[in-house]
């Protein structure tokens, strides 16, 4: 799992050719630690068609600022570099995979 912060998320998010799902969690945050796992498992399970990265928002406050984030875990889908579609809060498995079924195309 790529972690990205303020210095590498506009080369490996905002520049990528394929959508990216940024994870902004934190370490201290329970539910985060909670969703992680399924972000992870989701990842493995894409093939490689969607890029999925990791923001610590301690070691990243620019960008999470940048791009609105309020609350932790937020998962936001980038598309050709813009918020194409948001979450807050920590999903499940099958939630993800079907969030992600009706936002990835």
């Amino acid at each position: 799992m790529q972690v990205v912060d303020d210095s590498s998320f506009r080369k490996e998010v905002l520049e990528s050719k394929l959508p990216v799902l940024v994870d902004f969690y934190a370490e201290w945050c329970p539910p985060c630690k909670v969703y992680g796992p399924a972000f992870e498992r989701a990842a493995a399970k894409t093939g490689g068609k969607i890029k999925f990265v990791k923001l610590d928002v301690d070691k990243a406050p620019d960008v999470a600022r940048e791009c609105g984030v309020m609350s932790i875990p937020t998962t936001i889908l980038f598309k050709e570099g813009k918020q194409a579609a948001s979450f807050v809060g920590a999903m499940g498995d099958s939630e993800l995979e079907k969030w992600l079924g009706n936002n990835v195309r």
